[in-house]
C-alpha cells in the first residue's frame, strides 16, 4: 500500500502555552559562543565514510506517542531544543581547494517548519492492523527518497495514526554521518523530559564500564594473593593479545575471502544501488529478559544475543523446511524438516560504543575535552552465531556468553575504529567505504543495543510508549535493534523484502524463543529450590 508523502503547509503560531512551558536544552553559554565562532567544521573520517556512495547510511526512528501530536507544539519545542545543536543547524557543503574536494560542515539558519512533514492521511475506518500496515508502507518509502542536501540532514514526520500500540507516531529520519547512535540518541532524550517531572532529564540506567572482577583480588595483601593476582593480569594480558590478533586475522580473511553460508537471510549488496527496505518492530517484556539475566547470571546484552541465536535458528529451520522434493510417479510434494545444513556460518557485525561514559552527555559533547565525544565513535566485532536446533533452549544463552565474553577480551572493536582511520588516511574514502562494504556484504547481518530512560519521558508534552530506531544503507538484508525503554524492550527489524519476505515471522520465533528460554529458566529455578 503506498501514501503519497505531501508536505502539509504548516502556520507557525508561538502560542502562549508552549512558551510556558520553557522547553530548551540547557547548553552552557561558552559552549554556545564556542560554535558560533566555529561556523564550519570538516566531516569526520567516519562521516566522509557515511557519505560515500557505496555505503551511504541512514537512521530512522519510529516514536509512538500516547495523544494526538499538536505539530505547532513540536515545531516551537525544536526550535528550542534540537535546531540550537551544531549539526543539526549545519548543512554539508563541498569546496575545492588546490584540485582537492573537502566535505565541511556549515552552520545555516534553520527554519523548524521546514524539516517537519505532516502528511495528509486518510484514516478513516481504519481498524489498527491495517494502520500497522500503513505505518511500514509509510516508513518503507521513506527509504527510498533520500535527504535534501541542501539543507541541514535530518527531518521529522509527524503522523496523525493511531496504531496497536500509539495513538500517533513520530518518524525522525536524520544521516548517520550526523552521529552514531549513542550521541544520537543522547541529543534526542536531551530535547525530551520524565512525564512525571517536565523539569528533568530521563534517567538512564547506571552502567559501571571500568569495574573488572581482578580488581577485587587488590585489596589483598598476603602475598599469596598477589601472586595469583600477578598471574591473572599477566595470563589476561597474553589472551587479550592472542585474541586480538586471531580476530584481526578473521577480520582480514572477511574481508579478503571468508564469507557467510548462503541462507534464506543473507543478501548480496556488493555495490549495489540503494533498495526499498521494510521496518517492522516488536515489544516485549524488558522484565522477563532481566529474570532471565538475574538467573543465568548475564547481561541483558548477553540474553539478547542468545535469544537472537534461537530465534533466528527456528526461522531458518522454517524457510529451510519449505524446500519441497518431488516424490515418485504421482508429483508429490514432500517436506524434509531437517533439510538446513548441520554446519552453517552466519556472522553478525555488532556495532560498539567506545566512549569510556554513557548517559545523556549532549551539552558538552561537542567539547573537544569531553570525555563522551560527539560522532560517530563505534567500532566493529564480527560475531559468530551457533545457528541449529536445541533441545535445551539454555543451551543458546551459555553458546551466546562464551562468545561475547571471549570477545570482550579482545581489542577487536578498538582496532576496526584505528583501522579504520587509518585507512581513511591512507588510502581515502573510497577504498575504505569499498572494504567495509566488502567485510559487511561477506557477513549475514548487523546488531546493535541501545540502553533507553526507565521513566516514562514525553516529546514535547507527547508522552511516549516505545521507540523503535534503525540504520539502512549498509549491505545487509538484515538489521536488528534493540532498545530499552521503561520495562519494555522495543526488537527493530530492517530487512530486503526481496530476501525476507515475511519479517514479521521472524520477530514472532524471536519472541517464542523468548517465551520458551523463560519457562526453561523458571523450571531450572524450581528444581533448585
Amino acid at each position: 500500500m503506498e501514501i503519497k508523502v505531501e508536505p502539509k503547509t504548516i502556520e507557525i503560531k508561538v502560542e502562549q502555552e508552549a512558551m510556558e512551558r520553557k522547553i530548551h536544552l540547557d547548553i552552557p553559554e561558552a559552549t554556545v559562543k564556542k560554535t558560533k565562532e566555529e561556523e564550519e567544521q570538516p566531516l569526520s573520517p567516519a562521516a566522509r565514510v557515511f557519505h560515500a556512495p557505496e555505503f551511504n547510511c541512514y537512521v530512522i526512528t519510529v516514536i509512538g506517542v500516547k495523544k494526538k501530536i499538536e505539530p505547532d507544539v513540536v515545531i516551537e519545542g525544536l526550535k528550542q531544543t534540537l535546531i540550537r545543536h551544531p549539526r543539526f543547524s549545519s548543512k554539508m557543503d563541498h569546496k575545492t581547494n588546490k584540485n582537492k574536494q573537502t566535505q565541511r560542515w556549515v552552520r545555516t539558519n534553520v527554519v523548524a517548519s521546514d524539516h517537519v512533514i505532516v502528511p495528509e492521511i486518510q484514516t478513516q475506518n481504519i481498524e489498527n492492523t491495517n494502520a500497522d500496515k500503513l505505518l511500514e508502507s509509510y516508513v518503507s518509502d521513506l527509504t527510498l527518497v533520500p535527504l535534501d542536501t541542501s539543507k541541514p540532514l535530518w527531518e521529522l514526520h509527524l503522523l496523525d495514526l493511531k496504531t496497536s500500540d500509539a495513538e500517533n507516531v513520530a518518524v525522525l529520519k536524520f544521516h548517520h554521518s550526523l552521529g552514531d547512535g549513542m550521541s544520537l540518541m543522547a541529543l534526542v532524550l536531551a530535547c525530551m523530559r520524565k512525564t512525571l517531572n517536565p523539569d528533568e532529564l530521563p534517567t538512564l540506567p547506571y552502567q559501571n564500564r571500568s569495574s573488572s572482577g581482578s580488581s577485587r583480588l587488590t585489596g589483598g595483601s598476603r602475598s599469596g594473593f598477589r601472586f595469583l593476582w600477578l598471574f591473572m593480569v599477566l595470563w589476561s594480558m597474553i589472551m587479550l593479545v592472542l585474541n586480538t590478533i586471531c580476530d584481526a586475522l578473521r577480520f582480514i580473511a572477511t574481508a579478503m575471502f571468508l564469507k557467510d553460508t548462503k541462507t534464506p537471510i543473507k543478501g548480496d549488496y556488493r555495490l549495489s544501488k540503494p533498495k526499498r527496505m521494510s521496518l517492522v518492530h516488536l515489544t516485549v517484556s524488558l522484565d522477563d529478559i532481566k529474570l532471565i539475566k538475574t538467573t543465568m547470571k548475564m547481561t541483558v546484552n548477553d540474553v539478547v544475543l542468545g535469544v537472537t541465536q534461537a530465534g533466528l535458528s527456528q526461522y531458518l529451520e522454517k524457510r529451510y523446511e519449505k524446500k519441497k522434493k518431488i516424490v515418485g510417479d504421482n508429483q508429490e510434494y514432500k517436506s524434509y524438516p531437517n533439510y538446513m545444513p548441520k554446519r552453517i556460518r552466519l556472522r553478525s557485525a555488532l556495532l560498539i560504543n567506545l566512549r569510556p561514559t554513557t548517559g545523556i552527555q549532549a551539552t558538552d559533547m561537542m567539547d573537544k575535552g569531553s570525555k563522551c565525544r560527539w560522532g560517530n565513535m563505534i567500532g566493529y566485532i564480527v560475531f559468530p552465531f551457533s545457528i541449529g536446533l536445541r533441545k535445551d533452549p539454555l543451551e543458546h544463552l551459555g553458546t551466546a556468553k562464551r562468545i561475547i565474553d571471549r570477545k570482550k577480551n579482545s581489542l577487536e572493536a578498538a582496532l576496526t575504529f584505528i583501522g579504520g582511520k587509518f585507512m581513511i588516511k591512507a588510502f581515502g574514502v573510497k577504498v575504505t567505504a569499498n572494504l567495509l562494504n566488502r567485510v559487511l556484504s561477506n557477513t549475514t547481518m548487523s546488531f546493535s543495543n541501545l540502553i533507553g530512560p526507565i521513566e516514562e519521558i514525553s516529546f514535547f508534552g507527547h508522552p511516549i510508549t516505545f521507540m523503535a530506531p534503525s540504520v539502512y544503507g549498509h549491505p545487509h538484508a538484515l538489521t536488528m535493534h534493540f532498545q530499552s525503554y521503561m520495562n519494555k524492550m522495543t526488537v527493530s527489524l530492517t530487512v530486503d523484502p526481496m530476501v525476507i519476505s515475511n519479517p514479521h515471522q521472524l520477530l514472532d520465533d524471536w519472541e517464542e524463543s523468548l517465551r520458551n528460554i523463560k519457562t526453561a529458566v523458571q523450571e531450572r529455578g524450581s528444581t533448585y529450590q
